[in-house]
């Protein structure tokens, strides 16, 4: 069963992947549709009918799913399985036309994420997981960085939309900044949790994430081997979520603590 839910999500990532690069290549310049949560939190036109297409897809296969999307909310199913998509990570990147985003689609089955897809159209690259399975990019397993020094860690983070948020991060990252190799931020959560799997960075941590956001980079990540988890001993979430190699993962997420970096 999770081998067929894989199959149809990284399927349907793959098309809703050709439909977004294909429109942002055809303009020059992106409209926004919408704003949600502030004036920088920004909705195109191709978030709205990616996120169409991969409802439509999923539901044609298996219409007893339920839904749980970034544009469009909730739709409640009988069967077991929640398909949780965000149709454009990194919008604002995909706006400006920074080649960073992606289509995120992962198979919640009992409230478990069991399966995950993070399709990048603009580099072509697709990482894949299922729950026990290992984690894999283009059909080739990844693993996490062997660092085993915060010193010597490379570590993403994000920021949010809101702008006391915003400075309350800034001020965190203050501190962060001098006990690490350095920092980098791309702005697209679950490209960041890939990176993670991919070695790509040796930890990512970040307040304000929602489930789309999570799900199916999160659980490729720690398919990777990557400890992904929030902070005093709470699960990866909105307050905060972490994924790091082993063997920097004890010493940031203490560091993050003493910080305060789960509250604005």
């Amino acid at each position: 069963m999770l081998a067929e839910l894989l199959a149809l999500a990284e399927k349907t990532a793959r098309e809703a992947g050709d439909l977004v690069r294909d429109r942002r290549e055809a303009v020059e310049r992106m409209a926004v549709a919408g704003t949600k949560s502030t004036p920088t939190d920004v909705v195109t036109e191709s978030d709205t009918a990616a996120e169409e297409l991969i409802r439509s897809r999923l539901f044609a296969a298996r219409p007893d799913d339920g839904f749980v999307g970034e544009e469009d909310g909730v739709v409640v199913g009988s069967s077991g399985v929640d398909w949780v998509v965000d149709p454009i990570d990194g919008t604002v990147n995909y706006l400006y036309g920074l080649p960073q985003y992606a289509v995120s689609i992962a198979a919640q089955v009992d409230g478990v994420v069991r399966a995950g897809v993070v399709h990048n159209p603009a580099s072509g690259e697709t990482w894949t997981a299922v729950l026990g399975g290992g984690a894999f990019l283009d059909g080739r397993p990844v693993r996490v960085s062997a660092c085993s020094s915060l010193s010597l860690a490379l570590v993403g983070t994000g920021f949010g939309y809101d702008a006391g948020r915003r400075a309350r991060q800034a001020s965190v990252l203050l501190d962060v900044v001098p006990v690490v190799r350095d920092i980098r931020r791309a702005g697209a959560a679950a490209l960041d949790l890939c990176a993670v799997a991919s070695g790509r960075l040796d930890a990512y941590y970040e307040r304000g994430l929602n489930p789309w956001d999570l799900a199916a980079g999160g659980l490729i990540a720690a398919e990777a081997g990557a400890v992904v988890t929030g902070l005093r001993g709470a699960p990866a979430g909105n307050d905060l979520a972490l994924a790091a190699t082993p063997g920097v993962a004890t010493e940031l997420t203490a560091l993050l603590e003493r910080l305060g970096a789960d509250h604005d």
